[in-house]
C-alpha cells in the first residue's frame, strides 16, 4: 500500500498479534510524535491480548503533522489530511480482510490519540472501541457534534498536568464524543510524565477483551 502523494503511506505498517487474514477482531494502533510503531508494540506487550490482529502504521519522519494539535487546522495541512487519509486506507485494508468496523479497535497515544480523536469526530461510525491515551481533537475551536458513534465504547486517559495536551481539551473531546453517541470513560491522572501508566494499560486490556 504505497502512495507518492501521501508520505504516511510510504512506510509499511507493522503487524502484530493474530494474523490479519484469520483474526475476528483487529486494532489500528497509532504512535505519537517522535515515535515509531515500536513504542506502541511495547504498549501492546504490556496489554497482553494476543488474539487480536494489530496494525501499527508509522508516520513519515516520525510525526503525523508538524504543528501543535491545537493550532489552526491550516497550520498542519496537508499533513493532517494525509494522516487521516492514511488511517482510512489502513482501516480499508482491515475491512478487506473481512473485519468490519464494529470489530475494529482504535488505540492511540499522544499525537496518535489526537489523530484518532479527529478521525472519530470527522468519520463517526460504530467501532468495537477506542482508547485515546492523552489526546484530543484537532484545532483551536470548539467542535459541534455531527454524526453518530452509535454506542462505541471510548476510554480516554490523560494527566491533569500534561504539558502537551491540556486537561480542558481532553475533557472537551470526551464531551463531544459523548454527544455523538459514544459511551465515554474519562480518567484523569496525577502523573507528571507524558506516558501510558499501568491503570491505562488495564483499561485498554478491559476494552480489548470486552
Amino acid at each position: 500500500m504505497r502512495s507518492v502523494s501521501n508520505p504516511h503511506l510510504e512506510p509499511d505498517p507493522v503487524f502484530a498479534g493474530a494474523p490479519l487474514a484469520r483474526a475476528r477482531r483487529a486494532a489500528l494502533v497509532v504512535h505519537g510524535r517522535g515515535q515509531t510503531p515500536d513504542y506502541m508494540l511495547a504498549i501492546l506487550d504490556r496489554v497482553a491480548v494476543p488474539d487480536i490482529a494489530y496494525v501499527l502504521p508509522g508516520a513519515a519522519g516520525q510525526t503525523w503533522y508538524p504543528a501543535g494539535f491545537m493550532q489552526p487546522l491550516a497550520a498542519n495541512q496537508p499533513w493532517a489530511d494525509h494522516a487521516l487519509d492514511a488511517m482510512a486506507a489502513f482501516l480499508a485494508r482491515i475491512a478487506e480482510a473481512g473485519i468490519g468496523a464494529e470489530n475494529v479497535f482504535l488505540v492511540g497515544f499522544s499525537q496518535g490519540a489526537c489523530l484518532l480523536s479527529e478521525l472519530l469526530v470527522r468519520s463517526p461510525r460504530r467501532y468495537a472501541g477506542a482508547a485515546l491515551l492523552t489526546g484530543g481533537y484537532l484545532g483551536p475551536e470548539e467542535r459541534a457534534p455531527s454524526g453518530s458513534l452509535a454506542g462505541t465504547p471510548v476510554f480516554a486517559g490523560t494527566s491533569r498536568y500534561d504539558e502537551w495536551v491540556p486537561l480542558e481539551r481532553a475533557e472537551a473531546t470526551a464531551r463531544l464524543l459523548e454527544r455523538m453517541g459514544a459511551a465515554v470513560t474519562l480518567r484523569v491522572y496525577e502523573d507528571r510524565e507524558h506516558l501510558v501508566n499501568d491503570d491505562e494499560i488495564a483499561e485498554v486490556r478491559k476494552l480489548l477483551t470486552s
